[in-house]
């Protein structure tokens, strides 16, 4: 809604002078009040706060409150069900079938609503290997949300190739358009549909930025692995020497705060592509989870929350001194802040690196079975990697509660994978033998018990582990062979106490021990039997898996 009809707002007088040749009557928008092509930070910002979309905290960062949505909404998201795609899409609870007769029919609703209101647009692209990037136009009603396009996507490097940008891929985002499941066959008012055939995906009843992010990633996962790039939704970084390493994981396991490394210099931070080229970033920001954010834990991500071009959700703020408190979560758990990759300073500015070294599986095992570092076959990398074990953290999606929910995300990232996982598996590991990289299990969960009784493993730890994996010096150290999953586990590691290594000796009784750890073998076995049921998938995978003890 336009709350300032009669008064020119900001930006009016420059909506245009970045305007692309390609217009929005390509995407069958027309009779719109005003077109925003394009505008910087700056200007998005003065635009947010005239349409009351949000606030300037303390030191500059933009608060937002997302509404009734501030996390995904996962059983929302569609995928049109035509000819020319529907024979290699994983369908099921992730890839939800919408016909194209009810696509054509909401987005002309949406087109609809569309009319007479003003209107976003960034040009900017996914992907920073220019072999593989993939042109997209982000249409937005709130400015703030422009903002975040800007912020999290590639962009043009001059105003002669904003006028030359043609998309080859279109999102439509209409937060105030409510779905009606009666007419438009959707599950709520809140929609998240793709259609890889037309290039479009249209969003509606939701303001979560989150949801325009991984919406541009699920159609790079849909699209890269046919030019032989492998599409993963991991954090990377270089080392020193020049050694890249890519960390895998669901969020809240770690990606963000352990790829933030000082001594190494940050690719991205959750996605990437692996192509004959080496990894890439397919954005140009950073969204990470900021609730109790600690300075000392986490020194260059807290920098971030006090800088200009900083967009914060659901952040709880002092609104007369407009400071804020990262530790509150009475708006959710799922405190949220976008900024640009350049804010990290030792980020590397071409958002590049070689073929990785090393493969790091993060998992947060709530069971507090798991060792906090283990080495892994490629075999085995293939089993975790379909697998996808970890726990859910509390707001990442609609409907978690306080407590961590058990998981099998597949390829650690599987409400976002369009083919069956097999497939992305199966290009892991020939990239992994291709160019010889070691594959570790990081456990950033519980020891001591499981969670309510252990605690969380400490960062510190977790960093000195990960610093001898990457560095190679636990290849000097004994290994022992876990018994109920076989993977290599050190027996010691600088700066790290012994006993922890061995998650057995965190616990106050070992039979309660044996029996979780049991329970999840159980569970690893089950849902791999799901998975392999799919797919035409070689049985002996099986053996890289755990092996049940009672």
């Amino acid at each position: 809604m336009n709350i300032y009809t009669d008064i020119p707002s900001p930006a009016a007088k420059e909506a245009g002078l970045a305007a692309s040749a390609y217009g929005l009557l390509n995407h069958g928008l027309s009779n719109l009040r005003r077109v925003y092509w394009n505008l910087p930070a700056e200007a998005l910002y003065e635009e947010s706060v005239f349409r009351g979309e949000g606030s300037i905290a303390n030191q500059g960062p933009f608060v937002v409150h997302t509404g009734k949505h501030t996390a995904r909404a996962a059983a929302d998201k569609f995928v049109v069900r035509e000819p020319s795609s529907e024979e290699y899409i994983w369908w099921g609870s992730h890839n939800r079938p919408f016909s194209p007769e009810n696509f054509n029919t909401l987005l002309a609703r949406v087109q609809a609503y569309l009319q007479g209101r003003d209107v976003f647009v960034q040009d900017c692209f996914g992907g920073a290997d220019t072999d593989y990037r993939l042109p997209v136009r982000i249409i937005t009603e709130n400015a703030w949300h422009s903002l975040f396009a800007r912020t999290m996507f590639l962009k043009p490097e001059s105003l002669d190739a904003y006028k030359k940008h043609v998309p080859e891929f279109t999102i439509i985002a209409a937060p105030g358009f409510n779905a009606s499941p009666l007419i438009d066959s959707t599950r709520t008012e809140t929609f998240i549909i793709l259609n890889l055939a037309e290039r479009l995906a249209i969003i509606g009843g939701t303001c979560y930025g989150g949801e325009i992010k991984k919406t541009v990633f699920t159609v790079l996962n849909a699209l890269l692995p046919f030019e032989g790039v492998l599409p993963m939704h991991c954090s990377a970084n270089v080392g020193p020497d020049g050694d890249a390493a890519i960390f895998f994981g669901l969020s809240g396991t770690g990606k963000t705060t352990l790829s933030a490394d000082p001594t190494r210099h940050l690719v991205g931070d959750d996605e990437h592509g692996w192509s004959d080229n080496g990894v890439f970033n397919f954005e140009d920001g950073c969204y990470a989870k900021v609730i109790r954010l600690s300075e000392t834990a986490e020194p260059q991500i807290y920098a971030c929350m006090k800088r200009f071009g900083t967009i914060l959700e659901n952040v709880v703020f002092d609104p007369r001194t407009r400071k804020l408190d990262l530790n509150d979560d009475r708006l959710t758990e799922n405190t949220r802040a976008a900024y640009p990759l350049a804010f990290i300073d030792n980020a590397l500015p071409e958002k590049r690196g070689g073929h990785p070294k090393n493969v790091v599986f993060l998992t947060c095992d709530a069971s507090g079975v798991l060792p906090p570092i283990a080495k892994l076959t490629p075999e085995q990398a293939v089993y975790h990697f379909m697998s996808g074990y970890t726990s859910k953290i509390a707001g990442t999606e609609i409907g978690l509660g306080a407590e961590p929910v058990i998981t099998f995300s597949a390829c650690f990232g599987a409400p976002f994978m369009v083919h069956h996982p097999y497939k992305y598996a199966q290009m892991l590991k020939a990239k992994i033998l291709k160019y010889g990289a070691r594959v570790w299990m990081v456990n950033t969960g519980w020891t001591g018990g499981p969670f309510g009784v252990g605690k969380r493993i400490s960062i510190h730890h977790t960093r000195a582990l990960l610093n001898a994996a990457l560095s190679g010096s636990l290849d000097g150290v004994e290994f022992h062979e876990d018994p109920v999953f076989g993977v290599l586990v050190p027996r010691s590691c600088d700066g790290v106490p012994s006993n922890i290594l061995d998650p057995a000796n965190t616990w106050p009784s070992r039979s309660e021990y044996d029996r979780k750890y049991d329970t999840l073998a159980a569970r690893f076995i089950e849902n791999f039997d799901l998975i392999s049921r799919e797919e035409h998938i070689p049985r002996d995978l099986e053996a890289a898996g755990p092996k049940r003890r009672r």
